[in-house]
């Protein structure tokens, strides 16, 4: 299978500071590629390779003065390219399971990071990752569907820098577990697992963040055909994470005016129950 895939972007950028203000417009193909052979004894293996892109910030294309410095700057390329491949493996040897085995390797021309300073995001340089994702999907009943996925994988500049050349908030592991009943009578329901591993928060690795493991909770029940109640249990185990950590210099009152090098988070939400009832007319 081939493919091929354009796209085209235009800015429009109303700044408070002038020289910022500005148009840009850029266009990207991507063509695409896939082998699949088999099956052969239930399995079948494919190779995919492909372009694709990510944008910058509409801001960052018309930028010449930086917003908090007021220093010159160049604006940021307004798509930037990616290349990515995987090589893997399908199989429903195992009755009712269904499994795949990918290795995979992803190349971005420039890596988007978060900028304390700023709030915002900035382009930095290109980086290169590879990694392994194991999926199945298994049906022990007809009315339940159990999942399991692990995806382990890393991530560095490949331009090299004195700061180090991990990728910060890049995720290294990531696991699941689900189990998913259809049609128990009238009842219904989900249960959802996920782990996401330690991460590197600053480029030389020696920041971190701690994993982070969540479930999920739904249980429904058909009244009749047109009417369904739904009760559903986010952060089951009432688990105090982070959705997302950084690491920079911020100040506080009675801090010196440089600021102090630590750890900025966002809280998971504290457990919380929704009550649904769903009616078809």
């Amino acid at each position: 299978m081939a493919g091929l895939r354009s796209d085209h972007f235009n800015f429009d950028v109303n700044s408070s500071i002038a020289s910022n203000s500005g148009k840009r417009s850029a266009s990207i193909a991507s063509p695409k590629l896939s082998l699949i052979f088999g099956p052969w004894s239930q399995a079948e293996y494919f190779v995919n390779a492909g372009y694709g892109f990510h944008s910058n910030d509409a801001r960052g294309t018309t930028e010449t003065v930086t917003p908090k410095e007021g220093l010159p700057t160049d604006p940021v390329t307004p798509l930037v390219r990616s290349k990515g491949a995987e090589l893997g493996v399908r199989t429903e040897i195992v009755p009712g399971l269904q499994s795949s085995l990918a290795l995979w390797q992803l190349k971005l021309g420039s890596e988007l990071v978060f900028s304390g300073d700023a709030g915002d995001t900035e382009a930095s340089r290109a980086s290169k990752r590879r990694g392994i994702e194991w999926n199945n999907h298994y049906i022990a009943r007809t009315w339940l569907l159990l999942d399991a996925d692990l995806a382990l994988s890393r991530a560095r500049f490949t331009q090299d820098d004195s700061a180090g050349n991990h990728v910060p908030g890049s995720i290294e592991t990531v696991a699941s577990f689900g189990a998913t009943v259809t049609e128990y009578g009238p009842w219904s329901g989900q249960f959802q697992l996920r782990y996401f591993g330690p991460r590197p928060l600053i480029e030389d690795n020696s920041q971190r963040s701690k994993a982070t493991t969540l479930a999920y909770l739904r249980v429904g029940y058909r009244v009749n055909k047109d009417v369904k109640m739904m009760l559903e249990v986010f952060n089951l185990f009432d688990r105090q994470a982070s959705d997302i950590d950084y690491y920079y210099a911020s100040r506080l009152k009675g801090e010196p005016a440089e600021g102090v090098n630590d750890l900025q988070f966002h809280p998971v939400e504290p457990r919380s129950v929704r009550l649904s009832l769903v009616a078809n007319f």
